[in-house]
């Protein structure tokens, strides 16, 4: 089959094309009106983009995306821009990680084999990348045929801060070099585990990319420079709680100093209607113009491997013209589009297949009996403590023999359906390997924690949600009234033992960090894994898993506001 192009409609041949001076001509220098008046002087390229994979090695249920499919699109579009003369680079915009359970109980070494097989350029450093030990990371740096690029990321070794990993890389595209620098968000410090991260330095993307410029200015001389990054894409830069993204980084520049952004991080699909805002209901098989700041392409390709963003660049008279762009859905399903189905690839299943057969024989071993759903999806559980919250604090502290648990809402990812409870379902619930902790505190300083802990806000991944512990949380004041724990009455006096998922005990959510925190090295799936074993069957109407907190002084009886 054959991925052509459509142009982008209503739009002039000049903002098409939006041709911004890199090097400038000079005089003497011939000139052309396109490409095909040039010839051989026309330098044509190709961008191939994905990002945020997270596990998706194998196609889903419905058949959608999946490697094998993305290879033979990539395959057919490699040969049809080589048979046209140009050239094709494949990025990704990093978070190959966490996700699916397959992939997450094989440390991701199927997708890492896979992106060898599919010939990745390159790749940025995804905040998902720290969601293991550092030496996993380590691993599959190794496994990586294609460099892992960030440059505002540092270790420290012996005292001294190290780059972690290539700040960039230059690529030959015919005559012209090409840099590619990579950049990683900073927030990754906040929301990455901090167990993982806290031997790393993560600065400024903006501060790191204005550097890197001069690196590169004295030492490489590149014709074109291109980000490649996992900040995210907020239009108009409005990136909320969220550190900076794409369209600050671009807007920070001066115009002509940075060509493009491949992106990744907020997982949509960059493609813009009136300036600043985003096409409403894009659908698989529609047009697609990406963003443009400061003179600077910005791209994002949603999630997944949904989509392979594709742009053909042609750099003709010192200047570089986006030619054209679209966003080729991989076996996805449109209302508005007929939409080809792409083959799968036959050396991508022969290699990828036994991870996925290894991962299923796991994975389907039927643990328990759900009753009825337990609700963990995000708009229940980042606003109201409810029954799996319940569940899954009980799990931990019964499994570290504490007197009460602790859960941020932000480990808790996906719900239980009625009917078997499988093993994937446990690793789909809680995916991210956290640690479970047991801390001993006096009542007085208890009260003192859950004030700063109980009050976050309803919506946020810090919200918490609490088993056998009986409290009033009074919102306004910042304060708790425990009447008691594990059924006993409280006493300010008295020792308390109570679990915490390491990622909030060393700080994660803005949580107090808890110094003495006991690392039970129980995995926190591991830990539900077997508290569901032994209730059979799963009940989430069973009045253990109602909560016993109160608040007061907010605007709803379910949490604080934010």
């Amino acid at each position: 089959m054959k991925y052509t192009f459509k142009s982008f409609s209503g739009l002039s041949m000049t903002l098409l094309t939006a041709m911004f001076a890199l090097n400038g001509c000079s005089s003497d220098e011939p000139q052309f009106e396109n490409c095909q008046q040039a010839g051989d002087a026309c330098v044509r390229f190709t961008l191939l983009h994905t990002n945020d994979h997270h596990g998706r090695f194998w196609q889903s249920d419905k058949g959608e995306y999946g490697m094998a499919a993305r290879k033979t699109l990539i395959d057919e579009i490699r040969q049809q821009v080589k048979a046209e003369g140009g050239q094709v680079l494949l990025l990704s915009g990093g978070d190959i990680n966490t996700g699916v359970p397959e992939s997450d109980l094989q440390s991701a070494e199927p997708d890492f084999m896979g992106m060898n097989l599919l010939e990745y350029d390159a790749m940025a450093v995804g905040n998902h990348e720290f969601d293991n030990p550092l030496a996993t990371l380590d691993k599959q740096r190794e496994w990586a045929n294609f460099p892992m690029l960030s440059a505002n990321i540092y270790r420290e070794v012996e005292g001294q801060w190290q780059p972690y990993f290539e700040p960039y890389k230059i690529f030959d595209v015919g005559p012209l070099k090409l840099a590619i620098v990579g950049l990683t968000t900073e927030q990754t410090a906040q929301i990455g585990n901090p167990k993982y991260v806290k031997s790393l330095r993560f600065t400024s993307p903006q501060i790191a990319m204005k550097n890197t410029l001069t690196m590169l200015k004295h030492n490489e001389k590149p014709d074109l420079v291109f980000a490649l990054t996992h900040m995210g894409h907020y239009p108009d830069g409005q990136h909320g709680s969220n550190t900076p993204g794409d369209v600050l980084l671009a807007r920070s520049l001066r115009k002509g100093q940075l060509d493009g952004i491949i992106g990744g991080h907020s997982q949509n699909p960059v493609c813009m209607g009136e300036q600043n805002t985003y096409v409403k209901d894009f659908q698989p098989g529609d047009e697609c113009r990406p963003d443009q700041q400061q003179g600077t392409w910005i791209m994002q390709a949603h999630e997944w491997g949904k989509y392979v963003g594709r742009a053909d660049f042609e750099y003709l008279n010192g200047q570089l013209h986006l030619a054209n762009y679209q966003l080729i859905p991989v076996n996805l399903h449109s209302e508005h589009h007929a939409i080809e189905t792409i083959t799968q690839n036959e050396q991508m299943l022969e290699l990828l297949e036994p991870y996925q057969q290894k991962g299923q024989a796991v994975l389907n071993e039927v643990i328990s009996d759900a009753s009825a759903k337990w609700q963990g999806g995000r708009s229940v559980v980042r606003h109201q403590i409810n029954e799996m919250g319940v569940m899954i604090a009980k799990a931990q502290s019964q499994g570290v023999a504490a007197d009460f648990g602790i859960i941020n809402s932000g480990g808790i990812r996906a719900s239980i359906e009625k009917g078997p409870i499988r093993y994937r379902d446990v690793l789909t619930v809680q995916p991210f390997a956290n640690l479970v902790t047991m801390t001993k505190m006096r009542g007085d300083a208890l009260t003192n924690y859950l004030a700063t802990v109980a009050t976050q806000s309803r919506g946020s991944g810090g919200f918490a949600h609490f088993s056998d512990i009986d409290m009033v949380v009074d919102c306004q004041a910042q304060k708790v009234s425990i009447n008691s724990i594990n059924g006993q009455a409280f006493n300010p006096n008295q020792q308390y033992r109570f679990s915490l998922p390491g990622y909030n005990a060393a700080g994660g959510n803005g949580y107090p960090i808890l110094a003495d925190a006991l690392d039970t090295g129980l995995v926190d799936a591991d830990v539900l894994l077997e508290y569901i074993k032994q209730h059979q069957p799963l009940d989430p109407n069973n009045p253990i898993y109602q909560h016993q907190v109160k608040f007061i002084g907010a605007s709803t009886a379910l949490g604080c506001d934010g």
